[in-house]
């Protein structure tokens, strides 16, 4: 089974190509650490040795890999395209039966949209 996550990213200044780039760098170094020092995830080992088989057998990759590697970006040129898109980032953790509303899930930005705080400043699209 493979797990996407889905993202609105936009830039004036750098280029989203370069921004996934540095997102999927930090994240995975930082979870990787994160995994590691846990000693109560019973997965541990399970997780890191899938993160090296992915990574090892990536050629693009020295040690381990996290994230997939190609991005599939969707240009929202539309005012239509926006509200889908986000409607749908903010309903996956409802479909996926983690919680009975999107701002129910820490880690949305529909928290934001409900005009609750969020993890992570963000600006509302209007």
């Amino acid at each position: 089974m493979t797990n996407h996550v889905h993202m609105i990213i936009s830039s004036k200044q750098d280029e989203v190509k370069d921004i996934m780039r540095d997102m999927k760098s930090y994240t995975s170094r930082m979870l990787k650490q994160i995994i590691e020092k846990n000693q109560q995830e019973s997965r541990k080992e399970w997780i890191l040795k899938m993160m090296v088989k992915a990574g090892t057998e990536n050629k693009n990759n020295n040690d381990f890999q996290l994230w997939q590697q190609h991005n599939h970006p969707i240009i929202l040129d539309t005012i239509f395209l926006i509200d889908q898109k986000l409607n749908y980032i903010h309903n996956n953790p409802v479909f996926a039966g983690f919680v009975e509303k999107p701002e129910e899930y820490l880690y949305s930005s529909a928290r934001d949209y409900a005009g609750l705080e969020g993890l992570i400043e963000i600006t509302i699209i209007e």
